[in-house]
């Protein structure tokens, strides 16, 4: 049962074979067995996910039907979920638990879907490999020893070690896309404003996007339908209508234009990764694909750029966390001043520090115009250069990550050469498009990521692709030995 995909799970709820609470029970026995390996849960919530599973099978025996009703999820821990821990994987969110639903948590839930609980994370989704969590590193199902990617790393694993069919990630720089590469998993961050972002705890707020992992474009086409649509609480949300995204799965490629930056290509890609890029191309062009080579001149200022505005807008966002009104505080503190500086310092870990003092002194009097405003006019010359080339081509293809997964800690000692490993996805958050990732092969027994980009709102279009892709080829049905 836990082999199943959320289409299969669908499909076996509609004809009876088991019900969802049979199901859920499964799951979480899975979990208990084998998550300790993991460690890619934060909180469990068996109570809630079967008195859902039963609601779920009651809906059913009404006469109602949907593709997500009674399928078992998990969301990432950033999604605040009414009474229940909410920690965005840091010290001091540790006893918060929300008082409301985020609206992603809500639709899905509105949905029928069946909540397991809340997965590990980079502390405040800062991080590519999952090792800042406060609740220890999430490690990688394909080797133990390796990180399975960030921020979304614990949805990544669980997903990957089939301990649950699917689960929510968010995107800031690429945090669904490489964890997702890394782990033999399809990941797609959509538009900007597709999916909600109220209730969804913020890091960088004009780069955060909510959306879906799962093992097949199919899933995530399932997934993303409950997730996407306009909320009038979010004041980025878009008031566009959303297709369904799995009518459009089998569309032909015949004729689609596909570029292949070559940028891409440079001394900081393993080779082998390049080998297999172009091994999806040619798997497109027997489908009908027609490719060309295109040129993204200004994606070399796109890891700058993004790490001057993501720890900007950090810094203001992580503000609110100070003591005072929820999360952690200090012990004994003998006034305001040491009650602010001893609940911050004890609160968040290392990399969220680095990251607000670079943010907060970009943004201070002396250095906004050097580098902040610098840096949004590079943001524009990004998707200028997309603009132009989506003139030309409807999709974009290249690699997911320079490398495969690396051991865990080495890394630890340079967090430039972690933030290196985000080249290829942080463009799509500077300009907004959406991005896919979808299994491509293995390198060293590591799994490997090819990205697709398409312009805005063309999620279907990414799903398509992928959903084609994996008709002809069998790297995402590979499932890590011992899981």
């Amino acid at each position: 049962m836990h082999q199943l995909t959320l289409a299969e799970i669908a499909r076996g709820l509609a004809d009876k074979k088991f019900s969802s609470e049979e199901l859920t029970k499964v799951l979480l026995a899975r979990i208990a067995q084998l998550d300790p390996q993991l460690n890619s849960f934060i909180s469990l919530t068996e109570d809630l996910a079967l008195t859902q599973a039963k609601a779920a099978d009651a809906r059913r025996a009404n006469g109602e039907s949907g593709a997500l009703l009674g399928a078992p999820i998990a969301h990432k821990d950033l999604f605040c979920t009414q009474g229940i821990r909410t920690s965005c994987g840091s010290k001091m969110l540790d006893n918060f638990k929300a008082p409301y639903d985020a609206t992603v948590v809500a639709k899905l839930a509105a949905a029928g879907a069946v909540t397991l609980g809340k997965t590990n994370m980079d502390e405040f989704a800062m991080g590519s490999a999952n090792e800042s969590s406060y609740y220890g590193a999430v490690k990688n199902p394909w080797n133990l020893e390796y990180v399975p990617g960030g921020s979304s790393g614990g949805s990544a694993a669980a997903v990957a070690a089939r301990l649950l069919p699917a689960a929510t990630g968010t995107d800031t720089g690429g945090s669904i896309r490489q964890p997702a590469a890394l782990t033999n998993l399809t990941g797609l961050k959509p538009t900007y404003g597709r999916v909600s972002r109220w209730g969804m705890i913020a890091y960088a707020s004009s780069l955060d996007q909510g959306g879906p992992l799962a093992r097949t474009a199919e899933d995530c086409a399932i997934l993303l339908q409950g997730m996407a649509g306009f909320d009038p609480n979010d004041s980025t949300s878009i008031d566009e209508p959303v297709p369904d995204y799995s009518a459009s799965l089998n569309g032909s490629l015949q004729g689609l234009r596909i570029g292949v930056p070559k940028e891409y290509f440079s001394a900081g890609l393993d080779p082998r990764i390049a080998d297999l890029v172009m091994a999806s191309v040619e798997e497109l062009k027997k489908l009908g694909a027609v490719i060309k080579e295109i040129s993204l001149p200004n994606m070399q200022h796109a890891i700058p750029a993004y790490y001057v505005i993501a720890p900007a807008e950090a810094s203001s966002n992580l503000s609110r966390f100070d003591g005072v009104r929820f999360g952690y505080r200090c012990e004994d503190p003998k006034n305001l001043e040491d009650l602010y500086k001893r609940s911050r310092g004890e609160g968040f870990g290392t990399e969220v520090q680095r990251r607000i003092m670079v943010g907060a002194y970009a943004l201070s009097a002396g250095y906004y115009d050097a580098y902040y405003l610098k840096a949004q006019k590079i943001r524009r010359l990004i998707k200028n250069d997309f603009m132009a080339a989506f003139n030309e081509v409807d999709i974009i293809l290249g690699p997911t990550t320079p490398n495969p997964a690396w051991k865990l800690g080495a890394k630890n000692s340079d967090p430039v050469a972690a933030y290196l490993e985000d080249v290829y996805t942080i463009t799509a958050n500077l300009a907004g498009l959406p991005g896919l990732s979808m299994p491509a092969g293995f390198v060293d027994g590591l799994p490997v990521g090819v990205q697709l980009l398409a312009p805005y709102f063309q999620e279907g279009r990414l799903l398509n692709v992928a959903h084609q892709y994996q008709l002809n080829t069998d790297w995402h049905t590979r499932t890590p030995t011992g899981f």
